[in-house]
């Protein structure tokens, strides 16, 4: 249980970066079109995150790869059940990369706007199916036992959109929009700051609403009172909250500070209420997915740890040089030539 424990606790802090960095990333995506003017502020939206975004989408792809190494069992029935809204995510990130890559390959405006759209859609899609995704897995999907022994989902596409799910979606979709707003506000100056600045007061009501009619809908759906998932429900509202009042004080840093522990608390509470299942069966609790029927063996997780307590720091390291280099604000006043492509602005912009 010990080591099946430490990789349920591990898997959760790699979902809780993801969410945290790639959050931001997704919500400036959907955002870049209302709080851009001109082809000056697309660029400086875009430029902050030149520097961050692939780094950011390594704590899926490692979230994953944990999950098959340590969790084979729920790997297999999550990919086989969700297959469809992961196939989108799965398409939705490798049309955002390529739209950052190829949006400044052409000069033409309108090759530009076509990529933007692109950018608009490739960020919602994920920012929104990510909460179906978590909500189902915590409420619980039909799984049964197959006739060769193997626990698997016995549901369709339908039975994932079910209303506390949605709700789940609206939750991580307007969430990740606040947090790119408070991004935004953070790293930019000028016009885009100021806007950015209005969006995140509006939104981030929204999302309030939104986080609190979905935290009090899970503590009531638990079979039993579980003091520490109020608590933590309790602790994301407080974060919450207290980031609004930070960015209603313009103090950016505090804002992004809040908002990214609301986020840590709330993946935090959804993992507790899970504990000590990773995938509950609507069927029956006799078919549940666990940590101890759903793991590889001890010695399996336990090279994985010996590896993972190297690597970890390393990365860890390595993304924190890259937000502290490209740690300065970005004003469409810096952006020299609009047509210019996304490096070379990144590369005006350090060398100012």
């Amino acid at each position: 249980m010990t080591f099946q424990t430490t990789w349920f606790l591990l898997i959760a802090v790699l979902w809780i970066g993801y969410f945290i960095l790639e959050g931001f990333d997704f919500g400036v995506g959907i955002l870049m079109p209302f709080v851009s003017r001109n082809e000056a502020d697309r660029r400086a939206v875009l430029t902050t995150l030149g520097p961050v975004w692939d780094g950011n989408e390594v704590w899926l792809l490692v979230a994953g790869g944990a999950t098959f190494a340590a969790f084979p069992e729920w790997y297999a029935t999550l990919f086989s059940g969700f297959y469809l809204p992961l196939f989108l995510i799965l398409v939705s990130l490798i049309v955002r990369g390529v739209a950052f890559e190829y949006r400044s390959k052409y000069g033409k405006a309108q090759w530009r706007q076509r990529w933007d759209i692109a950018i608009f859609i490739s960020s919602a899609i994920p920012a929104l199916l990510w909460g179906v995704a978590f909500a189902n897995i915590v409420r619980g999907v039909p799984l049964e036992k197959s006739a060769d022994g193997y626990i698997e989902y016995t549901g369709g596409f339908f039975n994932l959109l079910n209303p506390y799910a949605l709700l789940g979606g609206v939750v991580t979709l307007t969430v990740f929009l606040t947090h790119g707003a408070i991004f935004l506000s953070l790293k930019t100056a000028g016009g885009i700051r100021e806007r950015a600045h209005d969006l995140g007061l509006k939104i981030g009501v929204v999302a309030a609403v939104a986080a609190v009619a979905f935290l009090l809908w899970t503590n009531l759906m638990l079979p039993e009172f579980d003091a520490g998932v109020a608590a933590l429900s309790l602790g994301v509202a407080l974060a919450w909250v207290a980031g609004l009042a930070a960015t209603y004080l313009r103090r950016e840093g505090w804002s992004f500070i809040f908002s990214a522990s609301a986020i840590l608390l709330f993946v935090t509470d959804l993992f507790f209420a899970l504990y000590p299942r990773v995938m509950p069966s609507s069927v029956s609790s006799q078919f549940d997915l666990t940590i101890t029927n759903a793991s590889s063996t001890d010695y399996t997780l336990k090279v994985m740890t010996v590896v993972a307590v190297v690597m970890t720091p390393l990365v860890l390291l390595y993304q924190g040089w890259t937000y502290w280099v490209f740690r300065k604000r970005v004003s469409s006043s810096q952006i020299v030539n609009p047509e210019r492509g996304l490096l070379d602005t990144e590369h005006h912009i350090l060398h100012q």
